[in-house]
């Protein structure tokens, strides 16, 4: 079976004098080409997914985006870029067509939707049951070839099975959305959001429109505020928002008590900026990456306060469950992030070469690889 998928490509150039550089300090030069390729023989423990929908994720884009200063692309996250390339993309909704031999919980004709992080269940971490920090992680679309393709193969245990939901456009829009979703569902967890809290939320990107979506419909957030320079992300976060701001015109109205900040932009001094800010327990979760330094000018204000800074990666430990219970009781329409749906794997490609029309145009955008995008 012959399947078009979408491939980043990228020099390994380490940077010199850097001790132990990240991906956006190893991989420049990069590129984005779509091409047929040849599927093998399908592996035992694995699924044949024909995809129907993918979502751009902001990390995706990152990967074939190159930093201008410095020719390295703009990804900081776990990342392995082969010679052959990588086939990108790690959100999703697709029909199992074929199953392993060793596949029992999922059958051919199942609609799913796919975890990301592909854990080992055997590391000290695992055994205690945090799978989002497995020691051994391989993150799909990054270190393993993703979703981007019109048929591709990936680990069983990644699969949810959706088809109750499947059984129009909009399920399936939602589906392609779990893991983003799931991704918020883990921050508010970690920040223990909960009724009568003030949430800022930095960043308009789905997450961070996920994360005000679920602070106000159902951890019970008395005010919401989220911070977007981009207006077209502002008018559409305000739903679900008390207040949307600008960047500065935040710092000019800034809540004088803030009990949980969420960073989901990757602009790492604005949480400086607005620490003091935070209240007596204040809680603040990192979601998106940029390779930037945090820096805290106000670490006695921290200490005395008993404030908490916590990463927050992943979307494992029952978020899918209970994202998808959310939206089957009506409580997590997350089918309205999606702003745009493109076409096929080249225009998906055309998409990821014009990072700028994903940022100021769209909050999610999703390609159709099934040809219809009808399950």
């Amino acid at each position: 079976m012959k399947a078009k998928v979408v491939v980043a490509y990228a020099d390994r150039d380490p940077m010199k004098g850097v001790e132990t550089p990240g991906p956006h300090q190893i991989y420049r030069n990069p590129r984005v080409e779509v091409e047929t390729r040849e599927l093998g023989e399908l592996h035992p423990d694995e699924v044949r997914v024909e995809m129907l929908y993918a979502g751009i994720c902001g990390t995706d884009s990152h990967v074939v985006q190159a930093n201008p200063e410095t020719g390295y692309i703009r990804c900081s996250a776990p990342l392995r870029i082969p010679p052959e390339g990588r086939i990108v993309g790690h959100e999703g909704v697709g029909r199992v067509v074929e199953t392993g031999r060793n596949v029992r919980h999922v059958r051919s004709g199942a609609i799913v939707t796919f975890e990301s992080i592909i854990v080992c269940h055997y590391c000290d971490v695992c055994r205690q049951g945090h799978f989002n920090q497995c020691r051994r992680a391989r993150l799909l679309g990054l270190e393993k070839d993703g979703l981007f393709g019109t048929v591709v193969d990936l680990p069983s245990m990644l699969t949810h099975d959706v088809s109750e939901i499947a059984d129009t456009d909009e399920g399936l829009r939602a589906a392609a959305c779990v893991e983003p979703a799931g991704v918020a569902y883990v921050a508010c967890q970690n920040t223990h959001v909960s009724g009568g809290d003030v949430v800022v939320i930095f960043g308009g990107g789905p997450i961070g429109v996920f994360s005000a979506m679920l602070s106000k419909l159902v951890f019970g957030a008395s005010q919401v505020f989220l911070v977007e320079p981009v207006k077209y992300r502002r008018d559409l976060a305000a739903k679900w928002c008390d207040e949307v701001y600008g960047l500065d015109e935040f710092f000019d109205n800034m809540p004088k008590k803030i009990d949980v900040l969420i960073e989901a932009s990757g602009a790492l001094g604005n949480v400086d900026r607005s620490f003091k800010a935070l209240n007596a327990n204040g809680r603040v979760a990192l979601l998106a990456r940029s390779g930037e330094p945090l820096t805290l000018n106000s670490v006695d204000y921290l200490i005395t306060n008993a404030l908490t800074i916590v990463g927050s990666r992943g979307h494992l430990c029952g978020a899918f469950a209970k994202i998808l219970t959310l939206y089957k009781s009506h409580r997590m329409p997350m089918w309205e992030v999606v702003t745009s749906v493109v076409d096929g794997p080249d225009a998906l490609a055309d998409m990821l070469r014009s990072p700028g029309r994903i940022l100021d145009e769209n909050c999610k955008v999703l390609a159709r690889l099934d040809g219809d995008g009808k399950g």
